[in-house]
């Protein structure tokens, strides 16, 4: 029995021994442990724990390792009130510990982390996200060169997609999910060992995730003054901050990865067309990355469009409208250095929007199954490319939004001008329609310019193709080229006071803003003067012209007198304005009643404002009666009752005989401008419109004519009789023809459009064989036709070994070079 005894009390104290000779830093772990979980965290051996794991850092790791053993069994046994314990511990322990040592205990922190949120239970989810969170938080001295977030990215890209039924533990777990990929983003995106956040494996998860919970609250949005506490830590609030935040930290190399999950989730699930949520995901693209980066993002959309041409006019159109508001947000940084390729990409949407539009398929035909579009769609569409063509333009300095302008007028299909017709299958009314939307494009484009030097802003490369456009047989056309000319000119903002044709009796009311003319202005009108009062007279001339064309050059007129005429450019308006009463007064040009009196109206509302502009009285006078008279015995040649919707009076059935009482005399208004110093000479000789270079080749066409004439001449004379006519002659000849080509310019201005027609036409349907023995035939018959002028106009130098007799007794001239020929020594020096 005492033998026994000894035993169990050997056995006893054996037992605690043991638990005497435990390690410390389990002894200190299990001291933190309450015997009542509901206790809590038992403090003051925390703070043992804490003093121990800072004086002896290398036991650090065993402590995260023995505290995971904990957790990790306390989670299988469901004793969460310890699990809770353990972690509160562990984010301590995190918080106290910066030794070099830490990545071992990391290791365990994040192996306790994962084990909590691969449970399903969503207390111990949202337990392991926060401690994450806090983790991601801490600033560690030492980096790691093993450690992988791979599995956080996905599983807390999962809980954002979190379909839990209770709608408030639903929210819990995505607003945890949110979180936790800021957490990683904060963690992974400075630290250059860890592996790339950037890359698509991860973006392709997170972007969407967050894309995810910004849409599902999208439809309520509460203002911040209104929101509740609780509404301010929703999801879609919550996430906002969280992608904020992700595209602040992206460098120039990481916008493509994080731009381009935001389109594939706009495609995946249909939301271009909305345009809504698509609008606001760009518009916090763009004010959360750096400003100098705005032009990839609009380098990516431009790419999306042209990868969704054939896609709906709807999901086209939501791409354009976000290319709106983000060529608005990007005026501050720079739309890039790539700035035709924009405009280029638009101008071709443009154009395959018309070919859709008129052929009413995708693909050009109407094959059963192919995709059928709605035209109402595709001009919805044009719409927002013109509005974004413009919203770009606006972002430009002066200089790039000059070429931009001659860049769009290059792609305007021109009689004469551009012969590149666009390659659709729409035929003539495609080409309309393109020239129709490109102008557009232009009016958005030249919108507010300002510039100080016209010769810069309407160079001859821009501008003679603009005026030849302005003479087509569509009223539509000639009235956009007149907005682009006023939008050029006007750089005072004087255009609004000539929105309305009317007689002011008094313009200071109008409160014009005149500049005097400066030298460059001087210099344009000099080059360019005539070709715009050209156009200005043969517009008035075309039948179809509306109360807006008349209206648009008034404003013209106007806004010329007030911004670039100088003594010689207001005599040439005031001689214009009475060739247009002339052309109202003749019976020859066959146009509409309508249109002769409102010629008649546009002269005098014309005459009236530069009669004030003068302030020379006695004009002033001749014109204010003019104007009385009408009003007592014609007032349907004046503006108020021409130019309005509802007239007082009914047109006259003709207006061919009109009183000269009611006409401004030119004779008069030379006599009374020429007593205040104004040319008397040029104010009385009529204004005739002049033909400047769009007549060249007709006028290439007479001296060829000439020419062939000239060697027909030349053909007939026979052998014996060797007559030449002189180069005098031929000069002669050529004026001749050249006056005849003059008045009878019209019908050559026809024919040679035709011919051109015809040439565009058979260079591109001909084979390239008979195109290529055209071209060589035509050579050697112009080479021939050219050998036979030099023959005749071209007389051999005399020779000072005078003439050779020929074989046939004849006497011949010969000519000997220069070098060749003897001078006798009083001529050499």
């Amino acid at each position: 029995m005492p033998r026994l005894t000894r035993v169990f009390l050997f056995s006893s104290g054996v037992c605690g021994c043991c638990g005497a000779l435990r390690p410390r830093y389990k002894r200190l772990v299990d001291n933190i442990f309450p015997e009542d979980p509901e206790d809590g965290l038992v403090k003051a051996n925390m703070e043992k724990l804490t003093f121990y794991a800072l004086s002896a850092p290398e036991k650090l790791d065993r402590i995260g390792a023995y505290l995971s053993e904990r957790l990790s069994r306390d989670v299988a046994r469901h004793r969460y009130g310890y699990v809770c314990i353990a972690m509160e511990a562990l984010d301590q322990l995190l918080m106290a510990c910066h030794c070099q040592s830490i990545n071992l205990f990391v290791e365990s922190f994040l192996k306790m982390v994962r084990k909590l949120l691969e449970s399903d239970k969503p207390s111990l989810q949202i337990l392991g996200t926060n401690s994450f969170v806090k983790f991601a938080n801490i600033e560690e001295d030492t980096p790691s060169y093993h450690r992988s977030y791979d599995f956080f990215v996905s599983r807390f890209s999962e809980m954002c997609h979190s379909s839990y039924e209770d709608p408030d533990i639903r929210t819990k777990i995505r607003m945890a999910g949110i979180k936790g990929l800021q957490g990683v983003v904060r963690k992974t995106v400075n630290d250059e060992l860890q592996a790339n956040i950037w890359d698509p494996q991860h973006m392709d998860k997170i972007v969407p995730s967050l894309l995810f919970n910004l849409q599902s609250g999208d439809s309520r949005s509460p203002s911040p003054l209104q929101a509740s506490e609780k509404e301010k830590e929703s999801p879609v609030e919550l996430t906002e901050r969280c992608f904020r935040e992700l595209l602040g930290r992206a460098a120039y190399g990481n916008i493509k990865n994080a731009v381009t999950p935001v389109l594939m989730h706009l495609d995946n699930h249909c939301l271009w067309e909305g345009k809504t949520f698509a609008v606001r995901c760009f518009k916090i693209i763009m004010y959360s990355i750096q400003s100098q980066h705005s032009h990839l993002v609009i380098q990516q959309l431009l790419g999306h469009l042209d990868a969704n041409s054939k896609n709906s006019a709807r999901v086209r159109a939501g791409i354009v409208e976000v290319l709106l508001e983000a060529a608005a947000i990007a005026a501050s940084g720079s739309v890039g250095p790539t700035v035709l390729e924009v405009f280029n990409t638009l101008l071709r949407q443009l154009r395959l929007s018309v070919d859709y539009e008129l052929t009413g398929s995708y693909d050009g035909s109407n094959n059963i199954g192919t995709k059928i579009i709605k035209a109402h769609e595709e001009r919805q569409l044009q719409e927002a490319v013109i509005r974004t063509i413009g919203s770009f333009a606006n972002t430009l300095p002066t200089y790039q939004r000059s070429e931009v302008m001659l860049f769009i007028m290059g792609k305007i299909p021109a009689p004469g001008v551009n012969l590149t017709l666009p390659s659709t299958g729409s035929g003539p009314e495609g080409t309309r329609m393109i020239q129709v939307m490109l102008l557009k494009s232009l009016v958005q484009v030249t919108a507010g310019f300002q510039t100080t030097n016209m010769l810069t802003a309407l160079p001859s490369s821009f501008l003679e193709p603009l005026l030849s456009l302005s003479l087509t047989d569509d009223p539509e056309v000639r009235l956009l080229v007149l907005q682009i000319l006023l939008s050029l000119i006007d750089r005072n903002d004087n255009r609004p006071k000539f929105s309305k044709i009317s007689i002011v009796s008094d313009i200071s009311v109008l409160k014009l803003k005149v500049d005097k003319c400066s030298r460059q202005d001087n210099l344009f009108m000099k080059k360019h003067g005539q070709q715009l009062y050209r156009y200005i007279y043969l517009g008035c001339k075309e039948e179809s012209s509306g109360r807006e064309h008349y209206e648009t050059l008034y404003a013209l007129l106007g806004l010329l007198s007030v911004e670039l005429a100088n003594e010689e450019v207001v005599v040439d308006l005031i001689r214009l304005a009475l060739a247009l009463q002339d052309l109202a007064l003749s019976t020859d040009e066959g146009l509409p009643v309508y249109n002769r009196c409102a010629v008649h109206a546009l002269a005098a509302a014309y005459l009236n404002l530069i009669c004030q502009l003068n302030t020379v009285p006695a004009f002033c006078q001749h014109i204010h009666e003019v104007i009385e008279v009408r009003q007592k015995q014609s007032p349907y040649l004046l503006p108020e009752d021409v130019f309005v919707d509802n007239p007082k009076y009914v047109l006259p059935a003709s207006v061919d005989k009109v009183d000269g009482g009611v006409l401004f005399l030119q004779s008069k208004i030379t006599e009374v401008l020429g007593g205040s110093g104004y040319n008397t000479e040029r104010l009385g000789t009529p204004y005739v419109p002049q033909y400047t270079d769009e007549d060249r080749l007709s006028k290439r066409k007479s001296i060829g004519e000439t020419i062939s004439l000239q060697v027909e001449v030349e053909s007939r004379n026979s052998p014996e009789k060797e007559e030449v006519i002189p180069l005098s002659n031929l000069l002669i000849i050529t004026r001749i023809f050249n006056a005849k080509t003059s008045m009878d310019s019209v019908g050559m201005e026809e024919q040679e459009r035709e011919r051109r027609r015809q040439v565009v036409e058979k260079f591109q349907k001909a084979p390239f064989e008979e195109i290529a023995a055209h071209c060589g035939a035509r050579a050697t018959m112009l080479q021939s036709k050219l050998n036979q002028i030099f023959e005749i106009t071209i007389r051999p130098p005399p020779s000072p070994s005078g003439t050779i007799s020929s074989g046939y007794g004849q006497s011949q001239s010969r000519s000997i070079p220069i070098y060749e020929m003897k001078f006798p020594d009083l001529c050499v020096y």
